[in-house]
């Protein structure tokens, strides 16, 4: 985390990810900065929250992104697990 100005950030949740935290959406004020930091926060405040940040893909306001990109507050953040099909 890092000391910035706190941010309001909406979460989403979808799959095994909705089932860890036990919710499918969170409204948090954080100073994360990325969303790579923002999951490193999530995970130590909710420790079902075991998916590896490797294994997933991120999106910020409905666009795939890479894990440093800058959050403002405002932002909404989706975090995907991987889908099974079949």
């Amino acid at each position: 985390m890092t000391t910035d100005t706190l941010k309001k950030i909406s979460i989403q949740y979808f799959a095994v990810l909705r089932e860890q935290r036990g919710c499918s959406e969170d409204i948090l004020e954080t100073s994360a900065s990325t969303p790579a930091l923002l999951y490193q926060h999530l995970q130590a405040q909710h420790a079902a929250l075991v998916f590896p940040a490797s294994l997933l893909r991120v999106s910020v306001n409905n666009k795939f992104c890479d894990w440093n990109t800058p959050l403002n507050s405002g932002d909404t953040v989706v975090f995907i697990p991987p889908v099974a099909g079949g």
